[in-house]
Parts: C-alpha cells; structure tokens; sequence
C-alpha cells in the first residue's frame, strides 16, 4: 500500500522523502518482529540500524505503539484487499479461505502480528477495528449467499438451539450486516477453525507428524460446507 496520501505525481519532494524514510523504518521493524516477536520492537534499535540518533525516528513515528498500529493497519488492509477482491467476483467461503490461507503463508510474521498473541500494553485504535470488519463482512456475505442448511449438516439445529438463539442477540461484532443467524453461525466456525489450522501450522506445530497440513486445511473447509441433505 502507498504511503503517501497523495499521487505520486502531486507529492512533494519532502513528502516523497518523508514516505522513504517510512518506508524504510517498516522494513527494519518486519525485520524486528520476525527475529524477536512485536514485543521487542525498538526505534531507538532500528535508528542505530539505520545510522541515526533516536530522537530522529520520533519525527517519523511518535513512539512504538504508533508504529505498531501502521504495521498492523498495513496487514490488515493487505489482506482485505486480497480477500474483497475474490469476494466480488462472487467466490463462496472457500474461495476466500484459501485467500487466507495464501496470504498467510505469503508472510507468517505480518498473521501473527495480527492474529498471534497481542502485543503486552498495545491498544489497537478503533479504526483498525473498522478494516478487519471489512474481511468479516466479505465472509458474511458469501455465507448468507449458501443455501439454507438442510437436517443432517453441521449447522442446521432447530429455531431454539442455544447458539442460534444467543447470536440472534449478539451481533455487534457482525456491524450492520443482515445476515441471519446461521450465516453469522457458519462465518464464525469458518474463521475460528481455520484460523486454528493456520495459526498450528505457522507455528510449526505439525513438524514432524508426517501429513500435508494444506490437505487438513481442505479437509476443514469440505466439512465447513458440508453437502445439503
């Protein structure tokens, strides 16, 4: 994603050197993460990697966190870019698991910083919130887009099943999105199981117990959309 908020062609040089500088400060903070997680993240170390005084890189950055939350955004945004752009095109949710799935292994380091263990005494703003709303609603709304769950599938469960019945009530986490109750039910077993998958192999969790984890992860998906009775 550009840095800049202007084109390139209306930024000025100052403003083209500001979004290098950046730029660069970014690339020695991925660098960072992925020899000593988010928590060890340092300007005043990345300044010495870069031959400037401390204080030179707060003109760029206010502090960590700040950095941190342009990290975390940068993913965010990567990945609900690359997932709307398969949603539009009409792709079910197992076409945009395998977007995530892709997009994960592309760069491990940036999952984890935004779907491995918080970052101790790091808020992210609300409107990082906002973006991964947006990779929410896309999996929303290839959900709703299935046929209703027949008897028998992983999701069907009569009006008075538990579930069904408390999200019907609790659904602030799916905005202002319409769908029913058992799409909110298949969008969140669809993210939390693959994310499980994901995060266990990432992690190197299944080194040495001699399977494909990319078949697992197809596995889940079939029986995440499990045929209509």
């Amino acid at each position: 994603m550009a840095e800049t908020g202007a084109t390139a062609g209306a930024a000025t040089p100052r403003e083209r050197y500001r979004a290098q500088v950046r730029a660069e400060i970014k690339e020695h903070a991925w660098k960072q993460i992925a020899e000593a997680g988010a928590s060890a993240l340092s300007l005043n170390a990345i300044a010495k990697q870069m031959g400037v005084s401390g204080p030179a890189l707060y003109r760029y950055f206010a502090g960590r966190d700040e950095l941190i939350t342009e990290l975390i955004r940068d993913a965010y945004r990567s990945l609900a870019d690359a997932v709307h752009a398969t949603a539009v095109t009409g792709a079910d949710p197992a076409g945009l698991a395998h977007v995530l799935r892709d997009w994960a292994l592309a760069d491990p380091q940036r999952y984890f910083l935004i779907y491995g263990t918080p970052v101790p005494g790091y808020h992210a703003p609300e409107e990082i919130t906002g973006i991964s709303q947006e990779i929410m609603a896309d999996l929303l709304t290839a959900c709703a887009a299935l046929e209703p769950d027949a008897p028998g599938t992983p999701f069907a469960a009569p009006p008075a099943a538990p579930f069904a019945a408390h999200l019907a009530d609790h659904r602030d986490w799916a905005g202002d999105h319409p769908a029913p109750p058992a799409a909110l039910h298949r969008a969140l077993a669809f993210w939390t199981r693959l994310h499980g998958v994901l995060s266990l192999e990432l992690a190197g969790h299944f080194t040495g117990m001699a399977f494909d984890p990319a078949l697992l992860y197809e596995a889940e998906i079939d029986g995440l959309r499990a045929p209509r009775g």
